[in-house]
């Protein structure tokens, strides 16, 4: 009697780059353990898609262009109960990206340029209900936890990207539904925190370090 052939990993890929998806496709169909047996282009057909159960791991990217974002459509298909695991698969590695996809609920964090056999390691590792986070990632997320002091929380992290985007504090205050007199507070700790005293200071110190991304790129 032969033993029994396990179930693959059925994988859905969300990114809006079809070449993208088809390069993800190519390395991980050589894995004989991995089912390519969906693919999303935007997050909104991510989350639906996931919805239909039908997978066990989501390769997500984070930017989608207009609509939702790669971090929202982690949340959204985490909080249902049975839900596959999220595993983000993306070009951005700062503090803000990866805290919003690791609140999200993310398995994991990866970035695009990791080796195949990196890829093919946290699929299963977020699979099997565990944490995959590449080194890099996780090196910085330690670094956060021994200096929380210094840290830039979520909430700030927020604010200086829509800062940087041009926001005034009251726009700022209506995008993220604060009031005016909290998105001030916001930045004082900001400013003490970087060792800075403007907005435009603010900015140039968190890109320089990492912590949002600077000018639009992919």
């Amino acid at each position: 009697m032969s033993p029994e052939v396990p179930e693959p990993i059925r994988l859905l890929l969300a990114d809006d780059h079809p070449v993208v998806r088809a390069g993800l496709r190519a390395v991980l169909d050589t894995e004989p353990d991995f089912a390519v047996v969906g693919e999303a282009a935007t997050a909104e057909a991510a989350v639906s898609l996931a919805a239909t159960g039908g997978f066990d791991v989501v390769l997500m990217d984070l930017q989608f262009g207009p609509g939702m974002h790669g971090a929202q459509a982690t949340a959204a298909i985490a909080a249902v109960a049975g839900a596959p695991r999220v595993l983000v698969l993306t070009t951005y590695d700062t503090d803000a990206d990866i805290l919003a996809a690791v609140e999200a609920g993310a398995a994991g964090y990866l970035l695009k340029d990791a080796p195949p056999e990196e890829l093919a390691a946290a699929v299963r590792t977020a699979a099997a209900g565990q944490s995959a986070l590449a080194p890099a990632i996780a090196h910085r997320l330690m670094d956060r936890m021994r200096a929380p002091g210094e840290a830039l929380t979520g909430r700030e992290l927020e604010v200086l990207r829509l800062v940087r985007e041009g926001l005034s504090n009251q726009e700022v205050s209506k995008r993220l539904f604060l009031s005016q007199a909290t998105v001030k507070s916001h930045l004082v700790h900001i400013y003490a925190k970087l060792g800075v005293d403007s907005r435009t200071a603010a900015v140039a110190v968190a890109t320089a370090r990492g912590l949002i991304r600077g000018g639009a790129h992919r």
